[in-house]
């Protein structure tokens, strides 16, 4: 029973039920991307088995390996359903330009580019959090210096910070290998000139952030009971900060595999990303497809992290 005029509580959906509800979400995005990639194979000018073989060697006997593996002598929907049954076995299909499987192929690559892309967050981050933390609530110069370097790093181009820091670190300083990954130092500079726009955007977010968190209550209370300002950015107003940060953490993830294409090959390193230039350059379907189904699984469980990170930066989302 409930007492008049009162609502009843609203329990919190169990953790089962939220897991399955993310996992359906998973499962449809992966779909629509490895039904989107199969759509544009059909939607190609020119003959299916044309479009796979690429720039590869065309034999007969390419050609009639092509038609088994694909089913392209069989219905269209049998042949639909043949695909999305050899990417739930974990099977990508096979380059017929390179003669290899592209489980394969990606695999090798796979190291590299996590590195990077890693590195490049890292920088993207402490930077971020350096600066907006340095400059929250100060005064205003300060903040207008460091806002027109984040918004220099996000307006410039990619490959221009990369030319720039390759010019004045490797070729006018050599303090930096120019290309290769065999080195750790060859990752620096790289992950700079993937991390610096990065490091810009969230800057000015998690300055905002911080700055309407200090006039919030909650910091007039903290600081009524003696805690200086550093203590109160550090122990309160920076998770209020962080909700918005998070948010902007499936942005950033969409912008290092795009950018990681043009590092690579702007720095000479082995990658996901060179592997996906060479693919589209060699018309390498296969590959490029494999890529796009990749890249939707990493966005969707980058997606899946960023739940559970909401739900533990703000308690009140454990309710939602």
């Amino acid at each position: 029973m409930t007492a008049p005029g009162r609502r009843p509580a609203v329990r919190a959906p169990a953790w089962p039920a939220v897991v399955a509800r993310r996992l359906v979400s998973a499962v449809a995005v992966l779909w629509a991307a490895a039904t989107t990639a199969y759509i544009a194979l059909l939607l190609a000018p020119g003959d299916t088995v044309d479009i796979l073989v690429g720039d590869g060697a065309d034999t007969p006997e390419i050609r009639a390996q092509i038609i088994a593996e694909w089913g392209l002598d069989r219905p269209e929907i049998v042949r639909y359903l043949s695909y999305l049954g050899r990417l739930l076995h974990g099977d990508l299909g096979r380059s017929y330009r390179l003669q290899r499987d592209v489980g394969e192929i990606l695999a090798g690559q796979v190291g590299p580019t996590v590195r990077l892309t890693l590195a490049a967050a890292a920088v993207g981050v402490v930077l971020a959090l350096v600066l907006a933390v340095a400059t929250a609530g100060r005064s205003v110069w300060p903040r207008r210096i460091v806002s027109a370097a984040e918004l220099m790093a996000v307006s410039v181009p990619q490959f221009v910070i990369g030319i720039l820091l390759l010019f004045v670190f490797s070729f006018s300083l050599s303090w930096f290998p120019v290309s290769g990954a065999q080195d750790p130092q060859a990752l620096v500079l790289p992950a700079l000139a993937l991390g610096l726009p990065i490091a810009g955007v969230l800057g000015q977010v998690l300055r905002e952030g911080l700055e309407r968190a200090l006039e919030q209550p909650f910091a007039v209370t903290a600081r009524a009971r003696g805690l200086g300002e550093r203590a109160v950015v550090a122990r309160h107003a920076l998770r209020h900060a962080l909700l918005p940060a998070v948010t902007l953490t499936g942005w950033f993830t969409g912008a290092l595999l795009g950018g990681a294409v043009i590092t690579e090959a702007l720095f000479g390193r082995p990658g996901l990303g060179r592997v996906t230039m060479e693919a589209v350059t060699g018309k390498d379907m296969p590959v490029v497809m494999a890529v796009v189904i990749v890249s939707a699984a990493v966005y969707v469980t980058i997606s899946a992290l960023l739940d559970l990170a909401y739900r533990v930066i703000d308690p009140r989302l454990r309710s939602a």
